[in-house]
C-alpha cells in the first residue's frame, strides 16, 4: 500500500505538470484585479458549533464553589444532554452555511437551484451528534432548498478521516509519543506551571469565587471542591483519541471549556464565569487550552500519526478536481465543486500542525479553532495561463457575531485571515500557492504508514 501512496502522488505530480502549460479554454476572465482565477473545488473543514459542556454539572460543580449554569434549550423541550449542540450554536451554523451559500453562488461554483447544487456537494462529518448536528445546521444554510445528506460512519465504526488511530488506519508509538511532547517542554512539563502562571491563577479564582490578585491566596474552600491548579503536570500515555496525557493541565481543560461556550451561546453576563469574566479574561485562560491542544496536535509526531490521512484525502481531492479524473483515496467525485468536512477542533489543529499553518483573527488568540471556524482550501485556475493554484484562509465568526447570532453577508462577512503555506505559497495578498508545490510540501510532510488509498 506504501509503494502505492507514492506511486500515486508521483502521478499527480506528472498530471499537475501537463495541466499547468495548456491554457483554459472558453472561460472568461474573472474580472478582479490581479486576480484571473476562476474557483473550481473548496474544501471547507470546519469545527462543530457552541456546544453545551463536556461534563455534566454534577461533575463540573465539584471543581468551582459557584454551580455551573444550565444552558438554556428549546421552550418545553428535554433538558440538554452532555457535549451537544445548542439551539443558538445551530443557528450560528446556518447563518454560516448562509453565508458560504452566497460567496459560493458569487463564485459560481453553486446556483440558486439546490436541487442541482445536490449534485455538486459532498459532506462527511465525524459521528457524534454534535458533529452531525452541526454539519446538518451548516447544509441548512447553505442547501436550504435540498434535503440534508451528510455522511458519517456508524458507531461503533470510526472514520479514518478523523480517527485514524482508533480505525487503525495509523499506529503511534506512546513512548515516542511522550518523548516527542517532552523533547518541546525541555524533559520538564512543570515549567508550564510558571509559564502559565498568569492564566493558572485567574482559573483559580474564577472557580473559587476570590479576588484574583487576593494574597495570600486561599486554599480550596471546602473538601468536596477539587483543587484542579494544585496538581502536578506530566506527560504520560493517553489513548487513541489523546495520545498523551498532560495531567492536571489537561483535567482543567473541562472546567473552563464552558466559558468560551457560555459567552458564545449568549448566556446573561452574570452566567458568563460567573459574571467575573470579560472577552479578554476568558481569552486568557482559555490559553490553557490553547497549549494543551498545541502540544497533543501540533507536536510533529502527533500531527503525522495523526492528520497524514485527512492531509493525503484533501490533496487527492484537490488533484481529482484539477484533472477530471476519479483518483483512489480522493473524495466524491471529479465533478464535486463542494466538500464539507465537519469535525472537532483537535482534527483541524492537528492539520494545521502537520502543513504548519497559522492565522489570526480579531478577538481570538491565535491558531485557535474557534466554534465553527473552518478551514478553507480554494482549487482556482488561472485563466491566462492554465495553472492551478491553492488558495487557503480561515474562517470563523467572532464571539460576538456568534453571541449575537449576527447576520451575514458578502459585504458583511464573518472574519476571514489568508493563510500561508510554508514552502509553497507565494507573495500575494491571498498567499496563493500552485498546486504542484502543494502536493509536493504535503508529500513532505504526509507519513505514508499512517495514509490510505481508501475513501
Amino acid at each position: 500500500m506504501n509503494l502505492q501512496f507514492v506511486r500515486l502522488l508521483t502521478l499527480e505530480l506528472v498530471c499537475i505538470s501537463i495541466l499547468a502549460v495548456q491554457p483554459a479554454a472558453g472561460q472568461p476572465d474573472a474580472g478582479q484585479p490581479g486576480d484571473d482565477t476562476q474557483a473550481k473545488q473548496v474544501i471547507i473543514f470546519g469545527r462543530h458549533s457552541v456546544r453545551t459542556p463536556v461534563l455534566p454539572n454534577s461533575s463540573l460543580n465539584a471543581f468551582s464553589v459557584l454551580p455551573f449554569p444550565v444552558f438554556p434549550n428549546v421552550p418545553g423541550g428535554p433538558p440538554l444532554g452532555v457535549s451537544v449542540i445548542t439551539p443558538s450554536g445551530a443557528i450560528d451554523e446556518t447563518i454560516l452555511g448562509g453565508y458560504f451559500r452566497a460567496w459560493l453562488i458569487n463564485e459560481g461554483l453553486l446556483t440558486t437551484d439546490d436541487s442541482a447544487n445536490v449534485n455538486v456537494v459532498y459532506f462527511r462529518a465525524n459521528d457524534l451528534p454534535l458533529i452531525t448536528d452541526t454539519a446538518t445546521a451548516f447544509w441548512t444554510g447553505m442547501l436550504p432548498g435540498a434535503p440534508v445528506n451528510v455522511n458519517s460512519y456508524t458507531a461503533p465504526a470510526n472514520d479514518p478521516l478523523f480517527s485514524p488511530l482508533a480505525a487503525g488506519v495509523s499506529q503511534i508509538d506512546y513512548q515516542k509519543a511522550i518523548a516527542s511532547v517532552n523533547g518541546r517542554l525541555g524533559n520538564n512539563a512543570q515549567a508550564l506551571a510558571t509559564a502559565y502562571a498568569p492564566e493558572l491563577a485567574l482559573t483559580r479564582s474564577i472557580l473559587f469565587n476570590y479576588p484574583v490578585n487576593q494574597t495570600p491566596v486561599p486554599a480550596a474552600p471546602k473538601p468536596d471542591v477539587t483543587d484542579l491548579i494544585s496538581n502536578p503536570i506530566t506527560v504520560t500515555m493517553g489513548n487513541t483519541a489523546q495520545p498523551v496525557n498532560l495531567g492536571s493541565l489537561a483535567n482543567i481543560i473541562p472546567a473552563i471549556d464552558p466559558f468560551v461556550m457560555e459567552y458564545a451561546d449568549g448566556l446573561a453576563p452574570a452566567d458568563v464565569g460567573w459574571g467575573q469574566l470579560t472577552p479578554d479574561g476568558n481569552n486568557q485562560i482559555n490559553r490553557l487550552y490553547d497549549v494543551v491542544l498545541d502540544l497533543e496536535y501540533r507536536t510533529p509526531y502527533l500531527a503525522q500519526v495523526q492528520s497524514s490521512n485527512l492531509a493525503s484525502h484533501i490533496v487527492r481531492s484537490l488533484v481529482q478536481a484539477a484533472t477530471g479524473s476519479p483518483m483512489p483515496g480522493a473524495l466524491a467525485s471529479p465533478t464535486t465543486k463542494i466538500i464539507a468536512l465537519i469535525a472537532a477542533n483537535t482534527n483541524i489543529t492537528g492539520l494545521a500542525g502537520l502543513l504548519h499553518l497559522d492565522w489570526l483573527l480579531p478577538g481570538y488568540e491565535p491558531d485557535v479553532s474557534a466554534p465553527s471556524g473552518a478551514l478553507v482550501f480554494e482549487l482556482r485556475q488561472s485563466q491566462s495561463t492554465g495553472e492551478f493554484i491553492v488558495r487557503t484562509s480561515y474562517v470563523a465568526q467572532t464571539m460576538d457575531q456568534l453571541r449575537n447570532q449576527t447576520a451575514l453577508t458578502l459585504d458583511a462577512p464573518p472574519a476571514i485571515a489568508p493563510v500561508f503555506v510554508p514552502g509553497c505559497s507565494i507573495d500575494n495578498t491571498t498567499f496563493d500557492c500552485p498546486l504542484e508545490r502543494f502536493v509536493r510540501v504535503a508529500n513532505q510532510v504526509i507519513d505514508p504508514h499512517s495514509a490510505d488509498s481508501v475513501n
